[in-house]
């Protein structure tokens, strides 16, 4: 019973951890696509208009 207790506890924390993690990644990929956008939005501000070329 104790060992099956343990197992099941370990089990748990490991697929707590997964879940953490894929959360925090997600977060990440969120953060770095906004990140992303706005240094393309400000790149395209900065750069001189050319017309006629």
């Amino acid at each position: 019973m104790l060992v099956c207790a343990s197992l099941a506890s370990l089990a748990l924390g490991v697929l707590l951890a997964y879940g953490i993690c894929r959360a925090a990644f997600t977060l990440f990929r969120i953060h770095a696509q906004s990140v992303a956008a706005q240094r393309a939005a400000q790149a395209s501000a900065s750069e001189p208009q050319t017309a006629g070329l």
